[in-house]
């Protein structure tokens, strides 16, 4: 790295290691328009689910959407969505499963004879592998294709950012007290690379009761929007515990969740 970077290549003139390589170029025979990134900087919060209830939402609204699964050691989105077997493929490349609302997937779970399979890969596979899922699979035309990202800030998000034309990120968050220490890694990855940062979604939010519909907020509150108010980005919403979305994410229908609480979220992002 050039003494004195600013993390900016654009305005950069030195030829330094850091410098960051060119996008890769989509599959010739896909036509994606934009590329929204789920982040958070640690696990367990609940990006798969968010991605999930994004890509039901927009395709509910009649977009072309996809999910390219990048979390590749715990894949999660084809047991949401019920997908299950390998892809498919032709002379143009690999073809992705679709959901019954027309939602594209590709994971690693539909690349893997056996799904239970463990994924004991290095990093430098690992990151391959996703790259190879915006190059070699046969996406089509996309209007918005959601990446669900693996935690943290390591190999994946990287090639993800690097090598991908992400259009901006949305980050995940839960209101706990470590909150503003977990947005800031995702925050400030996506600002040295250069990727815009949508805004923050807080999961696990509260709990309703069903018998007297008062909210309980498990994990306090105000975490997420102090994060929010610190690093000047908007909370686009706030999604609360619910046992129907778990089951609905078990029994592989997700997209029958009515989740009001995502839709200002692809407001924004239909705005891009």
């Amino acid at each position: 790295m050039a003494e004195n970077c600013t993390h900016d290549c654009s305005t950069c003139k030195a030829d330094c290691a850091s410098r960051a390589p060119e996008k890769e170029q989509c599959n010739a025979y896909s036509n994606v328009k934009k590329v929204i990134g789920i982040a958070s900087g640690k696990g367990g919060v609940g990006k798969s689910l968010v991605t999930s209830l994004l890509a039901a939402e927009t395709a509910k609204r009649g977009r072309r959407t996809a999910i390219l699964d990048a979390d590749v050691t715990g894949p999660s989105i084809p047991k949401a969505f019920g997908l299950h077997g390998l892809c498919d493929g032709d002379e143009h490349g690999i073809l992705p499963h679709v959901s019954r609302s027309g939602v594209k997937v590709v994971s690693v779970n539909l690349l893997l004879r056996d799904e239970k399979s463990p994924v004991v890969w290095r990093g430098p596979v690992i990151a391959g592998t996703v790259k190879q899922f915006w190059t070699d699979v046969v996406w089509g035309d996309v209007d918005y294709m959601y990446v669900d990202m693996p935690p943290g800030t390591g190999d994946v998000p990287l090639t993800v950012f690097q090598s991908i034309p992400v259009d901006g990120i949305i980050i995940v968050a839960s209101p706990q007290d470590l909150v503003s220490l977990i947005v800031s890694k995702a925050v400030n990855m996506a600002r040295m690379m250069n990727v815009p940062i949508i805004g923050m979604i807080e999961n696990f939010s509260y709990f309703e009761c069903p018998d007297c519909g008062k909210k309980h907020y498990i994990f306090g509150r105000g975490g997420v929007d102090a994060a929010a108010l610190e690093y000047g980005i908007p909370v686009l919403g706030r999604l609360p515990f619910d046992p129907v979305a778990a089951e609905l994410c078990d029994e592989g229908k997700i997209e029958d969740y009515d989740c009001t609480a995502i839709r200002p979220a692809v407001d924004l992002i239909e705005r891009l």
